[in-house]
């Protein structure tokens, strides 16, 4: 069994001209039931996470005023959605997807969020479509718990996790890797403990080769206990807010590196979706899915 978290409130209805696919989240839940990869007991909906949860992580007015729908109009539009309360209910359930899926990990090995990787949500605000980072939410609630005693999180959506590595600067027991589009969102970077900024049109081979080359010595070096994976398909090609060139193959040759080392060193895994932009759907459902069929293979 592969824990999989997902609630229907992760398809909120947005404006039309909104270019956050948020359809993706229930055709992949679909097509994971429907081609077998998953079975409908694998999936649980998540509960909400608490407020001491939130404000682990985030400034306590800001997930007051959030909760209470007091964003001003510069916060809003950093954030990129229109604020409501579904909006809030719907962040605090994807956050609760990831805190109970790394609990899951710890039983099962490996456990995803068909939702979450809201890593541009700092300590202080929202932005780019994120208002509570998911990751570090449950990051640092298995510490508190003493459930782990250090996290690694490697996030290779094509975005850099500038709110993780915000949140975690001073925290020697997570270890935050971001690999991204050196051009690409966010254009002020934060500093991760290691960041690897890929040049645009960066290929298979390439990626693959860089990938191969890091991870080993990350897992030697930092020895976590647990990992937290970001395995966003926006590094695609075909992908309208992503800069590199990656094809359907090498992004599923990516997951295959990441949880084989995972099964393999016996380092539980939870796994947050991330982006996914590219204009046709079927090719961001079928990014998502090998996600899950590699994981299927391996564990």
């Amino acid at each position: 069994m592969i824990p999989v978290a997902f609630d229907p409130i992760y398809i909120l209805p947005l404006p039309e001209n909104h270019r956050f696919p948020m359809e993706k989240y229930e055709l992949l839940h679909r097509q994971l039931i429907h081609e077998g990869t998953c079975e409908p007991e694998d999936f649980f909906s998540p509960k909400k996470i608490d407020n001491d949860s939130a404000t682990a992580i985030h400034q306590k007015v800001y997930v007051e005023r959030l909760k209470g729908l007091k964003l001003n109009k510069a916060e809003i539009r950093k954030i990129g959605f229109p604020i409501s309360q579904q909006l809030i209910d719907r962040e605090f359930i994807i956050a609760g997807g990831t805190l109970s899926g790394s609990l899951k990990a710890l039983e099962y090995g490996i456990a995803f969020n068909i939702a979450g990787g809201t890593h541009h949500a700092f300590s202080s605000h929202g932005e780019a479509f994120c208002l509570l980072n998911d990751q570090a939410i449950a990051a640092q609630y298995l510490l508190e718990k003493e459930l782990v005693k250090k996290i690694l999180i490697i996030d290779l959506d094509v975005h850099q996790g500038n709110g993780t590595a915000e949140i975690f600067q001073k925290e020697d027991r997570v270890f935050t890797f971001s690999m991204h589009g050196k051009k690409n969102y966010p254009f002020k970077k934060e500093q991760s403990d290691l960041d690897i900024a890929l040049e645009d049109k960066t290929n298979d081979k390439i990626y693959i080769e860089i990938l191969r080359e890091a991870l080993p010595k990350l897992l030697k070096s930092v020895k976590p206990d647990f990992i937290f994976y970001l395995s966003g398909v926006d590094i695609l090609e075909s992908d309208r807010l992503g800069r590199l060139g990656i094809s359907i193959k090498g992004c599923e040759a990516r997951d295959q590196m990441v949880l084989k080392c995972c099964h393999d060193e016996n380092i539980p895994v939870q796994c947050s979706m991330g982006g996914g932009y590219s204009k046709d759907i079927k090719i961001i459902i079928e990014a998502h899915a090998n996600t899950y069929r590699v994981a299927q293979k391996i564990y």
